[in-house]
């Protein structure tokens, strides 16, 4: 049987833990450094911990979860980490450079569920959700890379956009989000750090209720049901009257501004039309809500759907700003790899599976 990640337990937790087994719950705090400030690779390299609190420590956790299977390395700095799991589930996750800093996008699920007919990541079904130390271990793992490379440089922000529904693994997301904002830890501020929900409205209300300060981003890629419901089957379950009740709820509980997510898709949801029904649907909510335009990235399974032409982005653009909506095109990264979410893991699946065939 495979051990826990040491990386799911959060500093409390992990006092608690060794209070429980006759340790001083103050014993966690040196471990809790070796693992986040110094990134140790192996227990033994715990040089502030008590050998009997490590022979506990090894005996119950592990501190290595992921292998990296394949990496790719765009000419702009972004680098894809396709990285295997102890079940061999493969997960991507993605460190992207921006001017602000470096930010990583993360995985929370194997597979998808959610079913968004243009997405690469709903191409293989959910099989199982990651664990928060997974999740966690994701970040340790990218901010190990960069410290092999000698810069000094460190994760600064983190965006939960990878494979899967963030709300649909609810708990083990918040225990991530509690981890990585420690202050004696990896320290990273909750206005680093945007979560990417595709609409969950009960979760929207619990995560508001949680009062976690983090940035909340809603994927809705269309301003009416029936499109909506065309291009992401959610909208059947929670129609966008519903999902704004929610955000409503949200915007009045947490006093925090709100991105609405919207994939333009070439002569489906990009013409002005289209952008004059968003703004109508944003209405009085103008002062907490920014619409981000996301680029599409093709996928070969997806085929019917392209990307829009540069025209008709900066026209929708243009029309959000006239109508008093504030409004931004998403920097793309990694376009000269497998861009879109998913794409690498689907591709090395079905490569897999083709050898396997051969075989």
């Amino acid at each position: 049987m495979n051990k826990p990640s040491i990386y799911g337990m959060t500093l409390e937790q992990l006092g608690l833990w060794l209070e429980e087994r006759g340790h001083k719950k103050s014993r966690a705090l040196p471990v809790w450094e070796a693992l986040y400030r110094e990134r140790v690779s192996g227990f033994e390299k715990m040089r502030e911990v008590r050998p009997e609190c490590l022979e506990l420590l090894k005996e119950h956790f592990s501190l290595q979860t992921l292998e990296e299977h394949t990496r790719q390395e765009s000419s702009d700095g972004t680098v894809k980490f396709l990285l295997r799991l102890e079940d061999g589930n493969l997960i991507e996750t993605v460190l992207m450079r921006h001017k602000f800093g470096l930010s990583v996008c993360v995985t929370t699920q194997v597979g998808c569920n959610i079913g968004c007919s243009f997405c690469a990541s709903g191409l293989l079904k959910k099989s199982r959700d990651l664990t928060s130390g997974e999740i966690t271990g994701q970040i340790l793992k990218v901010q190990r890379y960069l410290d092999a490379a000698g810069d000094g440089e460190l994760v600064s922000h983190i965006v939960v956009m990878g494979i899967g529904e963030p709300f649909d693994n609810f708990t083990h997301l918040t225990a991530f989000l509690r981890t990585v904002m420690d202050a004696k830890g990896l320290a990273i501020g909750p206005r680093h750090i945007t979560v990417s929900t595709s609409g969950l409205a009960d979760k929207i209300r619990e995560f508001a209720d949680l009062n976690l300060r983090v940035n909340l981003a809603v994927s809705l890629h269309a301003p009416n049901n029936d499109l909506r419901t065309s291009i992401m089957k959610i909208n059947k379950a929670i129609p966008i009257e519903k999902l704004m009740q929610a955000i409503d709820y949200y915007l009045e509980k947490t006093n925090q501004r709100i991105t609405l997510e919207y994939i333009l898709l070439r002569g489906i949801n990009d013409q002005r039309e289209h952008a004059l029904e968003l703004a109508e649907l944003v209405g009085d909510r103008r002062p907490y809500v920014n619409v981000n335009l996301i680029p599409y990235n093709p996928v070969d399974e997806h085929s019917h759907y392209q990307r829009s032409e540069q025209d008709s982005v900066l026209g929708f653009y243009d029309m959000m700003k006239k109508q008093n909506v504030s409004c931004s095109i998403r920097l793309e990264h990694g376009t000269d790899i497998d861009a879109a979410c998913g794409q690498l893991r689907s591709k090395q699946i079905k490569k897999d599976k083709n050898l396997a065939a051969a075989n």
